[in-house]
């Protein structure tokens, strides 16, 4: 395996990327979340391509346009189906004996794969999507519930409600909004266009969730929890940077890439 960088254009923008080599027949193309850069939170989409790679499966990574060393205007995940259709074809062009391609993306990443209809990837790995429509948004009422499901099987958390440490007005507002039923789904937020998106895709589908993940446990309110694609690591975080969730990360790439 070796890492070499390279360019390539996205509507008359320079866009570059990190290849990992791999004589493998099925590659994997990382979408970096947010404004996140190639290599990932805490350098984890770099450690994640190198371990893929070692296993046989070339991995490209890049930067979108207006993020890291592209260049171009970043205008978000909603706009990224260019940016994600001129990567794949650059991983093509890099590695010629390569004829099927699995998507991944965290995050917001995960949502524009699926906003794009899984952009031409024979596969996906969609890591908790990105469901909520504004940062200020409150969090689903599920969310909020599922916190205070954990909160009371704490007993620190307890001693700390019953010692005076826990702001009563804050208490009372999130408690405020758990009684509140869940809103009614008007078919147009994001979830239902990402629903859409991927509701006639042909190629395999892999949800992955982190437990411990705001956005992760958002998704999941807006999901069908029966769903058998869903895969969930339930002591993650948003980036799986603990030991055990880096593992298991690696294994459901592999096993996505080996379906």
């Amino acid at each position: 395996m070796t890492r070499r960088h390279l360019t390539f254009e996205c509507e008359g923008a320079r866009l570059v990327a990190t290849l990992d080599t791999a004589p493998g027949r099925t590659a994997l193309l990382l979408v970096s979340g947010g404004n996140e850069v190639r290599s990932g939170a805490w350098n984890g989409q770099a450690r994640l391509a190198a371990g893929v790679a070692a296993q046989g499966y070339p991995v490209l990574r890049f930067d979108r346009r207006g993020v890291g060393d592209s260049e171009g205007i970043n205008e978000g995940f909603r706009s990224a189906a260019p940016d994600i259709a001129a990567a794949r074809q650059a991983l093509l062009s890099q590695c010629p004996q390569v004829d099927r391609v699995i998507g991944m993306g965290n995050c917001d990443a995960a949502s524009a794969l699926m906003l794009a209809a899984g952009a031409g990837m024979d596969g996906l790995v969609l890591s908790n999507p990105w469901t909520i429509e504004r940062e200020s948004d409150e969090a689903p009422v599920q969310v909020v519930r599922d916190h205070y499901r954990r909160r009371l099987s704490d007993p620190a958390a307890i001693r700390r409600l019953l010692t005076g440490k826990v702001s009563l007005p804050a208490l009372l507002r999130s408690l405020a909004h758990v009684l509140r039923k869940d809103p009614k789904a008007d078919g147009d937020s994001l979830a239902d266009l990402m629903k859409r998106g991927i509701s006639g895709y042909q190629g395999t589908v892999r949800f992955l969730v982190a437990g411990k993940d705001r956005t992760g446990r958002a998704f999941l309110s807006r999901w069908d929890r029966a769903d058998p694609r869903l895969h969930i690591c339930p002591d993650a975080s948003h980036s799986y940077v603990e030991p055990e969730a880096k593992e298991w990360l690696l294994r459901q790439v592999l096993e996505a890439l080996r379906q």
